[in-house]
């Protein structure tokens, strides 16, 4: 059985460095069982991430694009080089010869490690579960605290808690609590994640996903119009309109030391993240009532409108500096002028600022 794990990189060297060992410790703890080809893709970072690849770990393969290709599309030009039908993103990078094309393709975050035991744990599940076209693993943060990996796809009621936090209000934040862990807001329950049994999902999230190799054949890549956030949410979405489950598998745990790549761009991934879900919303504008995404624009809108009050008084208070308030206002008033673009507009491939 072969497995490619392919690991997307952007200035996170330490973290890379930490998840390539716990990678090749996986494929040593499965005596064989698994042929496991670990791929770097390295989106023009500019701390070492490539040299360090290159000098610690010789023998795994490393694409370093001299351009942030973004999530999409740097593991789009993985799955291309690994010999799937997915179309290359435009980059002046020069691609060797194709790899084996494996049965399994892992998505994996940089700032993840598996255990021993994770990479044969996705495989089993949908070695088990044929009907399965992706799975997703347990995941905790860095200090050991549980982690959702798998969410129901986004309703107004998700929305509007994503968008006006209660745990911000006074008197209400217990409620609060009980809210965000529950399937209004799309979490599936924690009960579920200790037991050892896969369970069907809408999808998982991109940190650790385990693709079938016949599924991407079928549906092809991720969509290079998403250039982060919400792709796996497509991909999983397409998957289960051409007849494929979605799977969590709480026997694999990795550890995911969330957004260490984004962070170093705060206010622009902001941007991206709300960018994509609008994209989302009118990508598939076909599975929601008439005047869903209008409801779904004027929530947003309402949303930024409301933060950047919020900042204000923030700013007044010299909780915020006057650029700190300023990148943060900038990012609200981009979004909203987003929820007035046409549904078109949004379709067309984000172009980076």
């Amino acid at each position: 059985m072969h497995l490619a794990v392919v690991i997307l990189n952007y200035n996170t060297r330490e973290l890379l460095r930490q998840c390539l060992r716990s990678i090749l410790d996986a494929a040593a703890a499965s005596a064989g069982q698994l042929t496991v080809i670990p791929l770097v893709v390295d989106s023009a970072s500019s701390d070492g991430s490539a040299a360090m690849v290159a000098a610690e770990f010789p023998d795994v393969p490393l694409l370093a694009s001299p351009e942030n290709l973004g999530y999409t599309g740097g593991n789009n030009l993985a799955l291309h080089r690994l010999g799937f039908a997915v179309e290359a993103p435009s980059s002046s990078l020069m691609l060797p010869a194709p790899l084996p094309k494996p049965d399994y393709v892992l998505l994996l975050n940089a700032d993840t490690t598996v255990a021993p035991d994770a990479l044969g744990e996705m495989v089993c599940a949908l070695e088990a579960h044929p009907a399965a076209g992706a799975c997703g693993a347990r995941l905790c943060y860095g200090d050991g605290s549980f982690q959702h990996g798998a969410f129901r796809f986004p309703s107004l009621a998700q929305l509007a808690l994503d968008l006006f936090p209660l745990a911000t209000w006074p008197g209400i934040r217990h409620l609060a609590a009980r809210l965000y862990e529950s399937p209004i807001n799309g979490r599936y329950p924690r009960a579920w994640w200790q037991q050892c049994a896969p369970f069907a999902v809408d999808f998982v999230l991109g940190a650790a996903l385990l693709a079938r190799g016949a599924a991407i054949d079928q549906v092809g890549g991720l969509d290079d119009g998403y250039f982060m956030y919400c792709e796996e949410m497509d991909l999983c979405l397409r998957l289960a309109e051409a007849g494929w489950k979605v799977l969590a598998a709480p026997s694999a745990q990795v550890v995911h030391y969330e957004g260490q790549s984004s962070r170093q761009v705060r206010w622009p991934a902001y941007e991206r993240l709300w960018r994509s879900r609008l994209r989302f919303y009118a990508k598939h504008a076909h599975r929601y009532p008439a005047g869903y995404g209008w409801l779904v624009r004027r929530l947003i809108g309402l949303g930024m409108a409301w933060r950047a009050r919020v900042a204000m008084r923030r700013f007044a208070r010299g909780a915020l500096t006057g650029i700190e308030a300023q990148a943060e206002l900038n990012a609200y008033q981009a979004i909203r002028a987003l929820t007035h673009a046409p549904p078109s507009a949004l379709m067309q491939p984000h172009q980076e600022r």
